[in-house]
């Protein structure tokens, strides 16, 4: 969460900056007529709700002690100083000229020096830490087993979601600092601290001094294994704070799990952290800037946890020079470097690595872990602060958000272009990152709704490459990304607006899928649990088999490749997809429905078991002839009935 601009060099990067602002023009997004989510009443408590292709089954407030009593909304966010909504993280007054090309800027992602007065309204509280009204603030989510973790600027909150339709808390940790993003490993739970509020023993008094030792601000540990009562056992200082971080496992490195570490936050002075400086590279080539913090945390004695690289992700490799990456600055704003990483997908099956970047999208190679290496990077004048990034099952596709504004300011109304504030999808191709095309959601949102893409996961439909995503007060949206070019929307929640006259920071922080639901984080109201519903564009097989797959834990910036059981549920999704892209013959579909309904049960005849044999046989041979996807589905479906039929046989 956060707003900047940025862009890059490189005959490549460059090249790709031109093709992606070539390809999309800027003008409002086309509305949806008569879509139920415009309109929509206001209200904390009573906001009106639309809904398509999915519904809510339960919703839980904030527990005590994570909302201000006085104002459980928050407070309203103080009005911006530019006309078109700032690009960057310093807007440009009000019918001021834009910075010239040439003019220098601070690095893109810089935020203000400590002690800098925030805006009214957005005061710190006591002890410092600023952004007062995300004190209370929800954020992201991870998951184990029957249990989800919530992150919270003050701490998080642990629920039993065995029913999912009836959570229960169990337990709350009040440990201030922000953001609070969590996630899990086994009986461990890792938490980012940014703020200068935090402090080592978690207090809520905050700290006074410019200079302490009790300040804490990097990632915390926990042990959970008794989930009533979690123990801080670690927690490792970084020069820039934990604005976000990612666990990278190892395949070969059983004895330690890595946490990549990104610090968006001012680098603290020298004095309280011994090695940090925020001064430029040509002064310290030792700088906190440019780079990222890689931890090591010993499994068998996590409280060792100790960083042991910052790599200079963003650096020219022939020349060494650590700030060589540039935000593809335009009109609205000049080109600025890149320091700083806001987020980290990682894919360890496939050693690859997504960092959305602030002014950049980067493909690194995380094969070692201890030191990733950037394959290839991607600029685009549309985007004003790379934020986040999503994997698609096979890793051959990434899409990253822009998080333009922040996530605190209206970025989804109907004047707003539909490729700022979006989702641009790759395609990875030979380890380089293609520009496909852009989604941002149809309907458009009010000036008292901060709205942009921010996070989401994929939802594993087998042969399609779905995401739930969250939209701040633009509420939860799912979408079909499986053709690059022209995403669609397949399913949406959404919420009025917090107030009808002023603009409150809420709506959704996180939505994700995990075991057959999706959940979503409300950073001011609560917790939100959704089912999707079967329609024309998502049957109820293809949402069955989605439900088929069972995670163990779920942290969303630690992608696990999705593979599905050989059985009839998962066929019928890829003849459903088939069908509806009508690469299957209608005599073909109709003998494999039959012959599938056949074989249904544990001990089917030897007929039944021949005659899809037979039938995956054709679909082979179909596939020979068919191109891309569709290809790709009749082999899959012969697979899973090959799959099958050996699994009755034997």
């Amino acid at each position: 969460m956060r707003a900047v601009v940025t862009r890059f060099l490189g005959v490549s990067a460059v090249l790709l900056s031109v093709m992606i602002a070539a390809s999309a023009q800027e003008r409002p997004a086309p509305q949806a007529p008569n879509d139920p989510r415009v309109g929509l009443k206001p209200g904390f408590s009573d906001a009106g709700q639309a809904a398509r292709n999915m519904r809510l089954v339960a919703t839980l407030p904030k527990p005590e002690g994570f909302f201000d009593p006085k104002s459980p909304a928050g407070e309203p966010t103080p009005p911006e100083s530019t006309g078109r909504g700032g690009r960057g993280g310093a807007p440009t007054p009000e019918g001021a000229p834009p910075a010239a090309a040439g003019a220098a800027q601070p690095p893109s992602g810089t935020p203000p020096a400590e002690g800098t007065p925030q805006p009214p309204g957005r005061g710190a509280p006591p002890g410092g830490g600023g952004g007062g009204g995300l004190n209370f603030a929800n954020s992201d989510l991870a998951f184990s087993g029957t249990h989800m973790f919530i992150g919270n600027f003050s701490g998080f909150n642990t629920y039993d979601i065995e029913n999912a339709r009836k959570p229960q808390r169990i337990a709350s940790v009040v440990c201030p600092g922000g953001q609070g993003d969590v996630s899990i490993y086994g009986n461990l739970l890792f938490m980012s601290v940014e703020q200068t509020r935090g402090r080592i023993d978690c207090g809520t008094q905050g700290v006074q001094a410019p200079v302490s030792a009790e300040r804490f601000r990097g990632v915390r540990i926990f042990d959970i294994t008794d989930l009533n009562k979690p123990k801080q056992v670690a927690a490792v200082q970084t020069c820039r704070g934990s604005h976000t971080h990612t666990l990278v496992t190892d395949p070969k490195d059983k004895a330690n799990i890595y946490v990549y570490g990104s610090g968006t936050g001012g680098v603290r002075s020298g004095e309280e952290l011994t090695g940090c400086s925020g001064l430029d590279p040509k002064e310290d080539p030792n700088t906190a800037l440019y780079s990222i913090d890689v931890i090591k945390v010993p499994l068998a004695s996590p409280e060792k946890a100790e960083i042991v690289n910052r790599p200079r992700i963003f650096a020219d490799l022939n020349t060494g020079n650590i700030a060589a990456l540039l935000s593809a600055g335009d009109e609205r704003a000049a080109a600025r470097p890149t320091t700083q990483c806001h987020d980290i997908t990682v894919f360890p099956e496939i050693g690859l690595a997504a960092g959305a970047c602030a002014g950049n999208g980067l493909l690194l190679d995380i094969s070692d872990p201890v030191h990733p290496v950037r394959l290839d990077f991607a600029s685009d004048k549309n985007f004003a602060y790379w934020h986040s990034a999503t994997f698609n099952n096979d890793g051959t596709k990434v899409i990253f958000t822009d998080e333009w504004g922040g996530g605190t300011r209206p970025r989804c109304r109907a004047t707003d272009p539909p490729t700022w504030g979006a989702d641009a999808v790759f395609d990875i191709v030979d380890k380089k990152l293609r520009f496909g095309g852009y989604f941002k959601i149809p309907a458009p949102q009010t000036e008292q709704e901060n709205c942009v893409a921010h996070n989401g996961s994929i939802v594993p439909v087998p042969g399609r490459d779905i995401m739930v995503q969250a939209w701040y007060q633009g509420g939860v949206s799912v979408f079909d990304f499986s053709d690059s070019a022209h995403p669609f929307e397949v399913a949406y929640f959404d919420r009025g607006p917090i107030s009808a006259k002023d603009l409150y920071t809420g709506g959704y922080w996180s939505a994700y899928w995990y075991n057959g639901h999706i959940y979503g984080s409300e950073i001011a109201r609560g917790i939100d649990i959704f089912e999707l519903t079967p329609s024309d564009y998502l049957t109820k097989n293809e949402i069955d088999a989605a439900t088929l797959v069972r995670y163990t834990e779920f942290n969303a910036q630690e992608q696990p490749r999705v593979t599905w059981p050989a059985n009839f549920i998962v066929a019928r999704a890829y003849l459903d997809q088939l069908t509806r892209s009508k690469a299957i013959a209608p005599a073909r579909a109709t003998a494999l429905k039959t012959a599938l309904d056949r074989a249904e049960g544990d001990h089917p005849s030897r007929a039944a078991i021949d005659q899809l044999d037979t039938l995956a046989n054709d679909l082979e041979k179909d596939a020979a002839a068919a191109r891309d996807r569709d290809a790709d589905r009749l082999r899959s479906l012969a697979a899973t009935i090959k799959g099958r039929t050996a699994k009755l046989r034997g």
